[in-house]
């Protein structure tokens, strides 16, 4: 098993579940969220989740330009950015995999592959 626990964060629904002003901004919001995660690549997300941890933030629409930093690897969805979490969950079945996300929909998906499963309040940003 990989030592090193893949947090996945669905871009989107994180995004969208904070009445900020980000549908003036989605890339803009999008990037903010990138930089917020990136002290949870060391830290991880205490108590649950020791660091280090590889963070992945899932982007699709008008974020599709959001770049990656050191930290959190961003993974531009080709169409579906649900359909590409639930790949990236179901191409690490030896890691503990966790995915950030208030979508009920794919809460059961990645939960069917044994993903850990939490909603967006769950983030220290």
């Amino acid at each position: 098993m990989e030592p090193t626990p893949l947090l996945i964060v669905d871009a989107a629904n994180v995004v969208g579940s904070r009445p900020d002003g980000w549908w003036r901004d989605r890339a803009g919001a999008t990037a903010r969220l990138r930089d917020a995660l990136v002290p949870l690549a060391d830290s991880g997300v205490p108590p649950q989740l020791a660091g280090p941890a590889e963070v992945v933030l899932v982007v699709e629409g008008a974020a599709r330009g959001v770049p990656a930093v050191p930290g959190v690897r961003v993974v531009a969805a080709p169409g579906s950015g649900d359909d590409t979490i639930v790949g990236l969950v179901g191409a690490a079945p030896g890691r503990r995999r966790l995915v950030v996300t208030a979508d009920r929909e794919l809460r059961s998906r990645v939960g069917a592959l044994g993903a850990e499963v939490h909603g967006p309040r769950w983030l220290p940003t």
